[in-house]
C-alpha cells in the first residue's frame, strides 16, 4: 500500500456514489492495520463543491470528487482491489488537505 493509491470502496452497497477511496496515509508509517483514506464521489452525487477542499480529479477516465472533508481510518484489510492511483493529483490533493487542516 501507498500514498495516493486508490482502492474500490468495499462496501458494495456505497460504490453507486462512493466508488472509490484514496489511501493519504504518509508510507512510512506502514506497521498499522488502518490507512487514512479520502473518499472518491462521483461528481453527479456530489453537489456543490468548495473551491480547494474538493478538487474534480479522475479515476479510470471518470470524474470524482475528493470528499476531503469525510476523511477517515479504514482497516487495510478492507483496502483490497487497488484500481491505480493520483500521482499525478499530488498538488490537487495536498491543497485539499491543507484547506481542511488549515495550512495555508
Amino acid at each position: 500500500m501507498a500514498r495516493l493509491d486508490v482502492y474500490a470502496n468495499p462496501d458494495t452497497g456505497e460504490r453507486r456514489h462512493t466508488p472509490y477511496f484514496v489511501d493519504v496515509q504518509n508510507d512510512y508509517i506502514a506497521d498499522i492495520e488502518t490507512r487514512i483514506v479520502i473518499p472518491l464521489r462521483r461528481e453527479a452525487a456530489f453537489g456543490p463543491r468548495a473551491r480547494d477542499l474538493h478538487p474534480l480529479l479522475q479515476v479510470a477516465g471518470e470524474p470524482v470528487v475528493l470528499d476531503t472533508a469525510a476523511i477517515g481510518a479504514v482497516p487495510t484489510s478492507e483496502l483490497r482491489k487497488r484500481v491505480g492511483d493520483l500521482k499525478q493529483s499530488r498538488a490537487e490533493i495536498q491543497e485539499a488537505l491543507d484547506a481542511l487542516f488549515g495550512a495555508y
